[in-house]
């Protein structure tokens, strides 16, 4: 999808009109986050988005294809927000430090309650849904590698043991990141959960 502009054809003024496809999106997936796929209504939707059913339909298709597009939206940012935070430090085990702390920060506050798209699609809609089961399966998957890379590096430039395994820890880091963002959900604060990226980290002492 282009994520630039979207246009509809309005039959009142005979030209087109625009909206910003990424701003409603990121309504959308505010929606679906707080709500779940089946609780999240059209109507909410589109008042989220600002949007007419009419233009939401045109765009997307339906509830199913908003979802869609929001989850790819939705993992597009939350890397782009990662990569720059692991840019930003050199050795492995500061990188893995930094992803950690990452998700920690999500899981507090307003955004906590918001919860994980991604988390929240496994539980409500992949069950049912053979391509956002494979979305799902997909981020679960591209996050566990890049886990398992962090902690590579850091064996190979010394920050972190070679006695550490590989692949049972990074699977035991999906898991905890990925439970931060279900306990986000519970009011946790943020010492809270900065406590429990500090105590992740043991895993690769």
């Amino acid at each position: 999808m282009n994520a630039t502009l979207l246009h509809e054809k309005t039959r009142s003024r005979g030209r087109p009109r625009e909206f910003d496809a990424e701003a409603a999106l990121d309504a959308a997936l505010r929606v679906f986050s707080e709500r779940g796929y089946h609780a999240a209504s059209i109507s909410e939707l589109t008042e989220a988005m600002g949007l007419a059913a009419g233009s939401v339909y045109k765009a997307f298709g339906d509830k199913r294809g908003i979802f869609l597009a929001a989850f790819d939206r939705y993992r597009a940012v939350r890397r782009g927000l990662l990569d720059a935070e692991l840019a930003s430090v050199e050795t492995g085990r500061d990188k893995l430090h930094a992803l950690i702390t990452f998700f920690a920060g999500s899981s507090h506050g307003e955004i906590g309650r918001q919860g994980c798209l991604v988390v929240g699609s496994a539980g409500d809609l992949a069950l049912f849904d053979e391509e956002a089961a494979e979305r799902v399966a997909t981020a679960f998957m591209t996050d566990e590698a890049l886990l398992a890379d962090l902690i590579r590096l850091g064996q190979a430039d010394g920050s972190i043991s070679w006695n550490v395994d590989v692949s049972a820890t990074s699977l035991a880091l999906l898991c905890l990141t990925k439970g931060m963002r279900v306990i986000g959900k519970t009011g946790r604060s943020g010492e809270e959960m900065a406590a429990a990226a500090e105590a992740a980290m043991k895993l690769v002492t």
